[in-house]
């Protein structure tokens, strides 16, 4: 059973810990409720650019000096954004951890934005690598179709004209604003004691300068999604790289559950409908598969494929005449259970390394959902039943809530795959 323990600083940053004596490491994350959502059109990209400033040099440490100290560690050093938070995270053995928090804390907090050019020209090419990517790229222009221009619509990694002109004083204060104590949460897992890591923290955050303390910052919720869309860019590229997808459920939703197991049976694994009629069955893709993001207030749910100009319009059919039936609750023996286990036995997995089980503290605390106990979590997918998973799939994939976005040589070819599936579905084209 997973046992954890919780504490608020005088400054307001939360810490979550739980304690595992078996091991030899802890993991370590600095969970900052600031995502890409919460950033304005002019600042697109701004969040993930100061992830990559944080590791640039501090008040107390060079970025050589960072490189160097947790190299010396032999830690493992990283960080991620997404469209709702921020994470700085390592994994150290257990006689390192005061050093790493010490340094850790000092990136997060007293970042000085050294570097700024060079390191300006690394995420201007992280750019360009991912605009040369399109099976990565076209998730992007899913959420665009889906979204609009809402920021959930918009790239978590920023845009070149932005990145480009963004100054050190844009950078200054968005940090301060969205760096607070109160809006920061510290996880960890591993062999620790939570008493001593708390007095490590104090001392740690001594040494910054005193700010005002406030709370976690609350988002402007999504009160109704746009009209469903379709986003193409033309590449000249050997594959069509395609998703079909619409809004889904947010995080807190009881029905995640019935989500996960929806995700799982269409496209989650090896036996799953998609992969084996698309690609076992027919051989039209190498990848195919579904996928489900939650979010504070909404989700999103689809499917991507990447295949030739031949087979698409079959891919498309094949994927909706799937959906369409399991909407209908023709579930096929054993197919439901078979997905429960997977799901199960993959969490199980899951929290037998450090490293995720300090994921699964901090992102819960940051993104203010239950932490529900791992039996809890079995108990809920095993009382999921085929009925809910029809019923959901029904709402959530209606032929009239899909959008699609499309990379590929040919935005007509495409167009005429989409109405294959959903003949009224606007056309909009993203470049």
């Amino acid at each position: 059973m997973q046992k954890y323990v919780l504490s608020e600083l005088d400054s307001g940053q939360r810490l979550i810990t739980e304690r595992i004596p078996s091991v030899r490491s802890v993991a370590l994350g600095f969970w900052i409720g600031a995502g890409s959502r919460d950033e304005t059109p002019s600042k697109a990209g701004i969040t993930h650019f100061i992830e990559h400033l944080l590791f640039k040099g501090t008040r107390s440490y060079s970025a050589q000096d960072i490189a160097e100290i947790f190299d010396g560690l032999g830690g493992e050093l990283n960080a991620a954004t997404s469209r709702e938070h921020t994470v700085v995270y390592v994994r150290v053995a257990d006689h390192h951890l005061e050093q790493a928090l010490d340094v850790m804390t000092d990136m997060v907090y007293a970042p000085v934005f050294a570097d700024l050019d060079s390191e300006r020209e690394v995420v201007l090419e992280e750019i360009a690598m991912y605009e040369d990517t399109p099976h990565e790229l076209v998730h992007d222009l899913m959420s665009e179709a889906v979204f609009g221009d809402h920021p959930l619509g918009r790239p978590v990694i920023g845009t070149a004209d932005v990145i480009s002109s963004v100054g050190r004083r844009a950078l200054t204060s968005y940090h301060q604003t969205m760096y607070q104590a109160g809006n920061v949460v510290v996880a960890a897992a591993g062999n620790l004691k939570h008493d001593e890591l708390v007095s490590r923290l104090e001392k740690a955050q001594h040494k910054q300068a005193k700010t005002p303390t406030r709370g976690p910052r609350l988002r402007t919720p999504l009160v109704r999604p746009p009209r469903p869309s379709m986003r193409f860019l033309r590449k000249k590229t050997e594959q069509y790289h395609v998703c079909v997808g619409a809004p889904g459920i947010a995080r807190s939703d009881r029905r995640r559950f019935t989500a996960s197991l929806l995700d799982a049976l269409l496209g989650g694994s090896a036996s799953s409908r998609l992969f084996q009629e698309i690609r076992e069955k027919r051989g039209m893709a190498y990848s195919v598969y579904t996928f489900a993001s939650q979010y504070t207030d909404t989700g999103l749910i689809g499917f991507y494929v990447g295949t030739r100009a031949e087979n698409l319009a079959d891919c498309f059919e094949i994927a909706n005449e799937q959906i369409a039936e399991v909407a209908e609750g023709k579930l096929r023996k054993g197919e439901l259970e078979r997905a429960k286990e997977n799901l199960k036995g993959r969490i199980l997995l899951s929290m037998e390394s450090t490293s995720n089980r300090m994921s699964r503290l901090g992102r819960s605390l940051i993104t203010d959902t239950e932490l529900l106990s791992i039996d809890r979590i079995a108990a809920e997918i095993d009382a999921v039943t085929p009925d809910s998973v029809a019923e959901l799939a029904a709402v959530l994939l209606a032929p009239e809530r899909l959008s699609a976005s499309g990379i590929g040589p040919s935005e007509e070819r495409f167009r005429d795959a989409v109405r294959r599936i959903k003949p009224e579905l606007p056309a909009r084209v993203a470049a």
